[in-house]
């Protein structure tokens, strides 16, 4: 595989094989951070659980303490005063049935989450072929499935992030932006990790955090050293 320069010199600039505590594997991370663009820092955990198995799913959310330094965009699809309590909480898009066909017929998704309230559920149904894929269908478990959609709207806004173990057993998720610095991303990594120690699921076997590593959009991996899980 033929890597850029600026790649080639990071993962020149630090030891790959050796696995650092948070802040210095931060600091890596922000180093080898070299493009002209914010860059987003991403964790990585591969947990010692079988995804095939439905009793070790590893599924959860939270407000990172620092948010994601994304401003996301919010559709909510609901009705009457669940939609007005949706757009003084400072949704993007509030609609019904009308968002459900203009993504059907429009092919339009200019947003990042989906919230809706349960009696709208079946309307949504009609495009879950369409979101799901994308990983935009709401859920109860991710919160977005809610009669409270102003604190829904808001965690979203604050920096909620979902996390959720994927097909080869890795939680992929983004803690901050490059521009933070390293003691606010430190700060996101410590609440994500822990966030994800809690939900080791009770028939996990053996070691549960078998590898965890940040990167940058652009930069190389970063070994991290954690032993709390």
């Amino acid at each position: 595989m033929k890597v850029g320069k600026k790649y080639a010199e990071s993962v020149k600039s630090y030891d790959r094989t050796k696995a650092y505590d948070p802040a210095e594997a931060v600091n890596l991370a922000l180093a080898t951070a070299k493009a002209k663009f914010d860059e987003t820092i991403e964790l990585h955990v591969r947990l010692g659980v079988d995804p095939r198995q439905a009793d070790q799913q590893v599924r959860g959310v939270l407000v990172l303490p620092n948010g994601t330094g994304k401003d996301k965009k919010v559709l909510v699809i609901a009705k009457g005063d669940k939609a007005d309590q949706a757009t003084a909480a400072g949704a993007d898009y509030v609609g019904a049935e009308e968002m459900v066909q203009r993504i059907q017929k429009d092919n339009w998704f200019d947003f990042d989450v989906v919230i809706t309230t349960p009696d709208m559920m079946g309307v949504v149904g009609r495009i879950g072929r369409v979101l799901g894929p994308k990983g935009l269908m709401p859920n109860p478990k991710s919160g977005t499935v809610t009669m409270d959609v102003t604190k829904a709207v808001k965690e979203v806004k604050a920096g909620k992030v979902e996390y959720r173990l994927d097909k080869t057993a890795i939680i992929h998720c983004p803690i901050g932006k490059k521009s933070f610095g390293t003691d606010k991303i430190v700060e996101n990594f410590n609440a994500l990790m822990e966030a994800i120690v809690k939900a080791k699921p009770a028939a996990a076997k053996g070691q549960y955090i078998k590898s965890v590593t940040l990167t940058s959009t652009m930069g190389p991996g970063v070994k991290v050293i954690y032993n709390k899980g």
